[in-house]
């Protein structure tokens, strides 16, 4: 498989990049995004899902979808590159995932009194991480779909990191010790 710098990410016409896209091995993940309003973390959360060979993006709610220029501009790209689909809500998306994927585990990554740390979560693929609006979290109707809650710790003031951030710790946990679509590590 070929690898694309930012440039070239950015420059890809439509019709390449769905043929660079073929080439991606897609792990069992997947990444459902609700109503998270920052064009910038749209298309942050891209440029992680491509990173991780995420399956697809689910855009939910409330937010902007691309080819928005922010989310290209933040996303250098990827949107192109990682399958993605809008659903009007996070609970559509999991009944889908659920239909197609008899076995998912789907995880909010959400603060709560039913959470756990996400250090201390038993993961398996196929798995989908749901990450929410950057001011009101992930909605209660949509915690209750979830199989699992998991959160990062926060020793500070500040109550929650970025959701890119966030959405990057436990999707980088989970994929530390799964066989994965890329056999050799680049370390």
């Amino acid at each position: 498989m070929i690898k694309l710098n930012a440039k070239e990410l950015r420059d890809i016409e439509i019709s390449s990049a769905k043929n660079h896209a073929v080439t991606v091995q897609r792990n069992p993940f997947f990444l459902i995004l609700e109503n998270v309003y920052d064009t910038y973390n749209i298309g942050g959360l891209f440029r992680l899902a491509d990173a991780l060979a995420v399956e697809k993006i689910y855009l939910c709610g409330q937010m902007e979808t691309p080819p928005n220029g922010r989310i290209a501009k933040a996303s250098i790209g990827t949107y192109k590159i990682v399958p993605w689909e809008y659903k009007t809500s996070a609970v559509e998306a999991i009944e889908e995932l659920r239909k197609q994927k008899k076995e998912i585990k789907i995880i909010a990554i959400e603060q709560s009194k039913n959470a756990k740390k996400y250090s201390k979560v038993d993961y398996s693929l196929p798995v989908a991480l749901i990450v929410g609006n950057e001011t009101f979290g992930i909605s209660e109707e949509t915690l209750k779909a979830a199989d699992e809650i998991v959160e990062i710790p926060m020793w500070g003031i500040n109550k929650s990191l970025n959701v890119i951030v966030s959405a990057a710790i436990v999707a980088y946990h989970i994929m530390s010790d799964k066989k994965t679509s890329c056999d050799v590590y680049p370390f």
